[in-house]
């Protein structure tokens, strides 16, 4: 089959499942890694034909996303922040908006001459850590996970991208685990913010292959992950420090409230769809 053929094909039958500019995106980074071939080769070479072991494995993708299954976890990579990290089914998928709030951290502090030290709550594949070091490669990075699959995944992606990072397995929610942990400039997250009532609004390739643990937040409080960080930061967080995390749109106002209890000054900032996404969070004086 031709390659092009094969692509236009592959773009047809994912328009069924998926809106056309993600179906487009998504055939040519099947076609791609398969062939070899940039979309401009193909443009230009279009006689190219797929011999019988590519077709045999542009087959069985194209079965394994007709199930809805994200290419990310097909492929095992996924681009984020300029690089190509590995994932699989014990980690969430990296999203845009999170390198977003990486980029606040960094316009924060790339001025800064002191030592600086940052925990990142939750880490699944480790993209925050990884993508903090190598913009501000002076900080001192450590990252937590209650997943040791997880945590796997993030070092081998810490290996892959040459960055430092203290990886540790442990229970955030669990307050015990607390005192294992030195006290940190920085704390970022991105925690399970999802209620478990919204999980019938999600879409299929989400909900069917993204680990739960990392979406959902308890059964009774989607808020907990939240009302955690902040009791944390008031013996974790050094004088001066900062507080940055996701959040979920809906839940602005209310994550606000948790950490104002807590004696913060809090501030929300859009993402580029213009949603109350993030939260960066200062101790007052």
């Amino acid at each position: 089959m031709l390659v092009e053929k094969a692509y236009q094909s592959l773009a047809t039958q994912l328009q069924t499942i998926y809106e056309t500019s993600e179906a487009l995106t998504i055939a040519n980074w099947v076609i791609e890694h398969i062939s070899g071939l940039k979309k401009i080769d193909r443009l230009v070479n279009k006689q190219v034909e797929l011999n019988l072991l590519q077709t045999e494995k542009l087959n069985n993708i194209t079965k394994q996303l007709l199930q809805h299954k994200p290419i990310q976890y097909i492929l095992n990579e996924c681009w984020f922040a300029g690089m190509k990290f590995y994932v699989d089914e014990n980690v969430l998928i990296p999203r845009p908006e999170t390198e977003e709030l990486i980029n606040w951290v960094v316009e924060e502090y790339k001025a800064n001459t002191t030592a600086v030290s940052i925990l990142d709550i939750g880490t699944g594949s480790g993209c925050i850590p990884i993508s903090i070091k190598k913009d501000l490669p002076a900080l001192t990075v450590y990252a937590i996970d209650v997943s040791t699959e997880a945590l796997t995944v993030a070092k081998k992606n810490a290996t892959l991208q040459n960055t430092h990072i203290h990886f540790k397995q442990l229970n955030f929610l669990d307050e015990t685990n607390w005192n294992e942990l030195p006290k940190f400039d920085i704390i970022v997250s991105n925690p399970p913010y999802i209620a478990i009532e919204e999980k019938n609004t999600i879409q299929k390739n989400v909900i069917d292959y993204e680990p739960h643990v990392a979406l959902f937040a308890s059964d009774t409080n989607p808020l907990i992950f939240y009302e955690k960080i902040a009791a944390f930061a008031t013996t974790h967080l050094n004088n001066n420090g900062k507080i940055f995390v996701e959040i979920n749109e809906v839940y602005g106002k209310e994550v606000i409230s948790i950490f104002e209890q807590h004696a913060f000054k809090c501030e929300l900032k859009k993402d580029l769809q213009g949603k109350n996404r993030m939260m960066k969070a200062v101790m007052k004086h």
